[in-house]
């Protein structure tokens, strides 16, 4: 969670490292390797996560009509293990990992997006909506079984959820627009992390839900706050 220079980056088909913190997969598991510190006040944050996918993809998917932002689900259902020494937590249940790739900043080509993920047994779904600047938005419904196959579902219909204490909007899709907010997890001026209560390809379920606004983290209110929270290093 720090900015650091083209100095302290170290990248391999196996290996991302940036400072003292790293990511390393050895085709069956990624381990990272996490020594940083939280901003503002410093604390220590050092330990390891590993993760173990138990369905794998293969797959991209394009975000935008030009062709400028993939989006890849990599791991839709992992084993994932937290253990760190700083502050001392050790954490293990089903999680998650994906990857976004762009030959253009997020905020120059969409205003928004909503993404949710849902298990369902064994297997997983995905809703996926960003709003461009200009023309039609992508909305994407996958779901994905044990083997990682893919297969598309209509999108349900849209449901507004309300919105966070920083005004930003949410909302997500549900069959008979059934859904609900649980929790909120994450509020920030531009992005929040929210647990949904939804009704979803006829199974209850609960979703963990992301809405994201990159008009509002282009605000310069909003730039001036980042460097309090991702700090820059020479280190």
């Amino acid at each position: 969670m720090t900015e650091r220079g083209d100095a302290r980056l170290r990248r391999t088909a196996g290996e991302l490292a940036i400072g003292p913190s790293a990511m390393r997969w050895d085709g069956a598991m990624l381990s990272v390797s996490i020594k940083e510190r939280t901003a503002p006040f410093g604390y220590r944050i050092d330990g390891e996560v590993q993760v173990r996918p138990l369905a794998m993809t293969g797959q991209a998917f394009l975000l935008d009509a030009e062709g400028r932002h993939r989006w890849f689900p990599l791991a839709p259902r992992a084993r994932v293990d937290v253990a760190l020494r700083n502050p001392p937590l050790r954490w293990s249940g089903i999680g998650y990992l994906d990857a976004n790739s762009g030959d253009v900043p997020l905020e120059d080509s969409f205003r928004s997006w909503t993404w949710s993920r849902a298990g369902i047994g064994d297997r997983t779904a995905i809703l996926y909506e960003v709003s461009p600047h200009r023309g039609a938005g992508a909305s994407l419904a996958l779901l994905i079984d044990a083997a990682g196959d893919v297969s598309r579902f209509a999108p349900p219909p849209s449901v507004a959820l309300p919105p966070t204490r920083w005004r930003i909007a949410r909302q997500t899709r549900a069959d008979n627009a059934r859904a609900e907010l649980r929790r909120t997890l994450e509020d920030t001026p531009f992005y929040a992390r929210s647990l949904v209560n939804a009704r979803l390809l006829g199974c209850d379920v609960v979703a963990l839900h992301e809405s994201l606004s990159l008009a509002r983290f282009r605000a310069p209110w909003v730039q001036a706050l980042l460097p309090f929270r991702m700090p820059r290093s020479a280190q």
